[in-house]
């Protein structure tokens, strides 16, 4: 029998990797890769990112996966290909070809598609995606053939720009809302030029303040020394750096890290970061209420680390 592989040690590591997901990978696939190189002890992603897609994953490791959420409500952008001509059961690659047509269209009536689909729009969530109904994913309703009534949400499309377009192939750049479904806007992009459309790739290129230009591929990053790993580490208040800061004295920081509401001579606020004075340390989260400042999320004593 042979002997069992040495378990690796696991150790409390803090802070976020950006990846840029291969195709083909699910978003856990990445994270599980990705923590096995750092040996870290506790990680999670900041929203998912479907297997056809690539780009930016934001990966949050230790005291960062606090402050996940602030990346998953932020905005995105995407780089997103269509296949005019053609649309598919899924929606994308995936599906099969479930009616074909010409594509008989110019350049303002794409741009005119595009501006009656930007600012904010309603969208029907695709069968062919992981929104849950009665506890199942929606998907594994289409997979058996089954059409759930589901209502429209809203989104909203603060960009979208032709980037190219070459006959049956059109290229996006889209600023949205989070909760969009790249898939379903181009669908209904296709079906205003009336000749249909499905989703042939997409790319995720910036999460908030979070650039693809950042990120680092699998195998870039398994080509590194272990120190050189770590090092790729970003702060975790990456993750909320576009919201207001606020900084406290040293005795405020202490009574703030345990949970005291603090009173600040600063106007309502729904989100701010919160640090220390000296030194620059990120303390976490909070929200300001008739001039108090209320701790959301906060990192312990020792996860607290100084800031240049």
């Amino acid at each position: 029998m042979p002997a069992p592989h040495p378990r690796i040690p696991r150790r409390p590591l803090h802070g976020v990797l950006l990846l840029d997901k291969p195709l083909g990978w699910t978003s856990n696939d990445a994270l599980q890769k990705a923590k096995g190189l750092l040996r870290a002890e506790k990680g999670g992603h900041t929203g998912t990112l479907d297997p056809l897609a690539t780009g930016l994953l934001p990966l949050c490791f230790g005291a960062a996966t606090k402050f996940s959420q602030a990346s998953l409500d932020a905005d995105k952008r995407y780089r997103a290909t269509l296949c005019l001509g053609r649309r598919t059961s899924t929606g994308d690659g995936e599906g099969e070809v479930i009616e074909s047509r010409p594509v008989q269209t110019d350049r303002a009536a794409i741009e005119a598609a595009c501006r009656r689909f930007s600012g904010a729009i309603e969208q029907l969530p695709p069968m062919h995606s992981a929104l849950k109904h009665q506890g199942r994913a929606l998907y594994d309703y289409a997979r058996a053939g089954i059409e759930v009534e589901r209502p429209t949400r809203a989104v909203t499309i603060h960009r979208l720009a032709i980037v190219e377009w070459r006959d049956e192939r059109l290229v996006l750049d889209v600023d949205c809302s989070k909760g969009t479904y790249i898939r379903t806007l181009a669908e209904d992009l296709g079906a205003a030029l009336g000749c249909g459309a499905h989703l042939s790739a997409l790319c995720r290129t910036g999460s908030g303040g979070l650039d693809l230009a950042d990120a680092i591929t699998i195998e870039a990053l398994a080509a590194l020394t272990d120190d050189e790993r770590v090092a790729r580490l970003l702060p975790a208040d990456v993750l909320v750096a576009g919201w207001p800061e606020v900084r406290l004295p040293d005795d405020e920081a202490g009574r703030f890290l345990c949970g005291l509401r603090r009173r600040v001579a600063l106007a309502d606020a729904p989100a701010v970061r919160v640090y220390a004075q000296r030194p620059h340390a990120f303390l976490g989260t909070a929200h300001i209420t008739a001039g108090e400042l209320i701790a959301d999320r906060l990192l312990s004593p020792i996860e607290v680390q100084d800031r240049p």
